[in-house]
């Protein structure tokens, strides 16, 4: 017993419980004191990084849920469908994070259920309260499936399967409404917000850059599932989604520089400082790289190419939504507003307990698709996240599978 018990305090399992017990104190500090005790937030930078990287990017990267539910059940692409639980998993644990987040950031999160009785219909926060809410609740019924199969309830599954295909199409539009909405809250800045991140168009912006984003998470959580787990990425199916995401990149950079051509605002990309810095940077992981990536191995991707791709487009996304939120504010009004430690350390126990659930879920769920087959035994082999299982070799598309 005491051998097993030594085996699980590996390196990593102690720095996530240090880092799960240190949020909780901060938790606590939180909301005993405000929001002044824990965070450098104030009446001039009233949103920091709470709401850049954990509720905007967050919500996000959690798009590929509604992409591959629509794929599959709205498209027909059934090809795709061994991919179609992880992404909802995916979905419904960031949208759970994102709900999170926003009770932590906002200062009296006890008044946040007023927005259901409280309509102020020509709020965007209204539109995206009533969207998040039931999109989570679409999330939890569509992932419902998975337990109830877990649990061997084949009555309460089948009823679920017949109402499977509407609830993913009002799932489809609720989430994009919300996602092109976050974007609607920043139009009403238009002196306070960089010009090279403010347009009167951000919705659509936000749209297209997330469509992205989550095709990215997909990717790259199957080379996570893989590096921690020992499940095999499918690379018959994954480079195709890095693919289309690449196409949508390039859609997207063309309408942003067109975008910026047209109110003017293109020549402070070339001059020299710190916004022109940040854009291109921003660009360079989100657009730029990513798409050389895939153009390089268009006709064979490696798992390491896969994961370079995925992992550029995430931190891209990442911080064009920090530098939406935070850092184009700061560049026109700067506050000098910098996130405390405290700040951090949720933002990163926030990332901890969505590798937590993942785990646990693909774990003892059947979530994963084994080997081209219907599903993964639910009673997998014993909790191994984080550190690194040995990794079977992934199925390369068109061949044998091509070590990383």
């Amino acid at each position: 017993m005491v051998r097993r018990l030594v085996s699980l305090l590996t390196p990593w399992r102690v720095l996530l419980a240090l880092l799960l017990a240190t949020a909780a104190v901060i938790v606590t500090v939180r909301f005993a004191f405000g929001l002044g005790s824990v965070t450098n937030l104030s009446d001039q930078t009233p949103w920091g990084i709470w709401v850049g990287f954990d509720i905007l990017a967050g919500i996000g990267l959690a798009a590929g849920g509604f992409i591959m539910a629509a794929a599959v059940y709205v498209f027909g692409l059934e090809r795709y469908r061994p991919l179609l639980r992880m992404s909802i998993l995916t979905a419904l644990i960031g949208y759970l994070l994102f709900i999170t987040g926003l009770i932590l950031e906002i200062g009296r999160p006890w008044n946040i259920w007023r927005c259901i009785v409280d309509h102020n219909v020509h709020s965007a926060l209204f539109e995206i309260a009533w969207c998040v809410m039931l999109y989570t609740t679409v999330l939890l019924l569509e992932f419902s499936q998975v337990v109830w199969e877990r649990l061997g309830w084949r009555r309460v599954e089948a009823v679920l399967h017949k109402v499977l295909a509407p609830l993913v199409i009002v799932g489809v539009l609720l989430s994009t409404l919300h996602q092109s909405t976050l974007g609607t809250l920043f139009t009403i800045v238009p002196h306070k917000l960089h010009p090279l991140w403010y347009s009167p168009i951000l919705p659509v912006h936000f749209f297209i850059s997330c469509l992205a984003a989550g095709l990215a998470m997909i990717c790259f959580e199957g080379f996570l599932s893989w590096r921690f787990l020992g499940h095999p990425p499918r690379m018959d199916l994954l480079p195709n989604l890095a693919r289309v995401m690449a196409l949508i990149l390039v859609v997207y950079f063309v309408f942003r520089i067109e975008d910026l051509a047209l109110r003017g605002a293109l020549p402070l990309a070339f001059a020299a400082g710190l916004p022109a810095l940040l854009f291109w940077l921003e660009n360079l992981l989100f657009v730029i790289v990513p798409v050389l990536i895939v153009l390089r191995t268009a006709r064979r991707m490696s798992t390491r190419a896969l994961f370079a791709t995925s992992l550029c487009a995430v931190i891209g996304f990442v911080m064009h939504r920090f530098n939406v939120a935070v850092t184009g504010m700061q560049l026109i009004h700067p506050t000098g507003y910098f996130p405390t430690w405290q700040e951090l350390v949720i933002s990163m126990s926030l990332i901890g307990l969505g590798f937590i659930a993942a785990g646990l879920a693909v774990t003892f769920l059947p979530v994963v698709h084994a080997g081209g087959g219907d599903i993964s035994d639910g009673r997998a082999a014993a909790y191994r996240l984080p550190w690194p299982a040995p990794r079977p070799e992934p199925r390369a598309e068109g061949g044998p599978g091509e070590p990383s």
